[in-house]
């Protein structure tokens, strides 16, 4: 029995898109190189100690009290490890990967809730993209934008984004019938419909989407590392490959910081909305 050439056809498929959508490629590399520098000088300006003032009050207001003495100590711990720039280029990363996830993912929700046939056309699609190997991913995200920030930016976003989209058509899709049945008997038009009762009963579960795909991208920033990512990636990387013990385990310390302190604020978002709709 001969091999089906699946790789080859692939390769055929990506060339193909290379050479007649260059310059759509080279745009899309603009415009997300644009962003994640938009948040980087934004996050560097801030000084230090405000910014981590700042995500302090953010955590004690949403949060509590321990989350924000957690994410102050663990934020000065990061400044005095000296990885603060490179924390904030890993979250300039995560946050460039998740608004445009978030941008893409969540109408892509709303369109299958809405529609039974695109949402079984676009669950398989989503299943794929979950279960294939992040690395995978890396390949055509060289190819078309070569090394740099864009492709792990693309290669995050690819990988993180399923969550959102399943839980935002997980939550519209679980809003009580009885109470759209009441919206419509009071003459509610769809748009009416979906912005007044679905996504408000939505949010909480839409959260619980918008906080996983957080995490996926911070999970991806040592993979990103390396195509030239940089962040706190790199530092766990050179301790991988140069056999530098401390300065792997310091990015690594880092990156389980930062993560916990956003896992910790927008889990306690989306608790907090659970509570007042529920």
């Amino acid at each position: 029995m001969s091999k089906i050439p699946i790789g080859k056809y692939f390769e055929a498929f990506i060339d193909w898109l290379t050479e007649n959508f260059e310059p759509v490629f080279d745009g899309m590399k603009a415009a997300i190189l644009g962003l994640i520098s938009g948040f980087e000088m934004t996050l560097l300006f801030i000084p230090t100690l405000v910014f981590i003032a700042i995500i302090a009050l953010l955590a004690w207001k949403v949060a509590g009290r321990k989350v924000a003495i957690f994410s102050a100590v663990g934020l000065l711990i990061i400044e005095n490890i000296q990885l603060w720039d490179e924390t904030m280029e890993t979250l300039a990363l995560v946050f460039t990967a998740t608004v445009i996830a978030l941008v893409i993912g969540i109408p892509l929700g709303i369109w299958m809730a809405r529609n039974d046939l695109v949402d079984r056309i676009v669950k398989p699609v989503l299943d794929f993209m979950q279960t294939m190997p992040a690395f995978v991913y890396l390949i055509p995200a060289v190819i078309f934008f070569d090394l740099g920030k864009v492709p792990g930016a693309v290669a995050t976003i690819i990988f993180a984004m399923p969550p959102v989209v399943r839980l935002t058509n997980l939550g519209i899709r679980q809003v009580p019938e009885d109470v759209i049945e009441a919206a419509k008997s009071f003459g509610s038009t769809s748009k009416q419909m979906l912005m007044k009762v679905q996504l408000p009963l939505a949010t909480p579960t839409i959260l619980a989407g918008v906080n996983q795909t957080i995490m996926l991208a911070l999970s991806m920033v040592v993979i990103s590392a390396m195509i030239g990512a940089r962040g706190l990636g790199e530092e766990v990387l050179k301790g991988v490959t140069q056999m530098q013990i401390g300065k792997g385990f310091e990015g690594g310390i880092a990156v389980v910081i930062l993560a916990m302190v956003l896992d910790r604020v927008t889990q306690a978002l989306g608790n907090s909305k659970k509570a007042r709709t529920g």
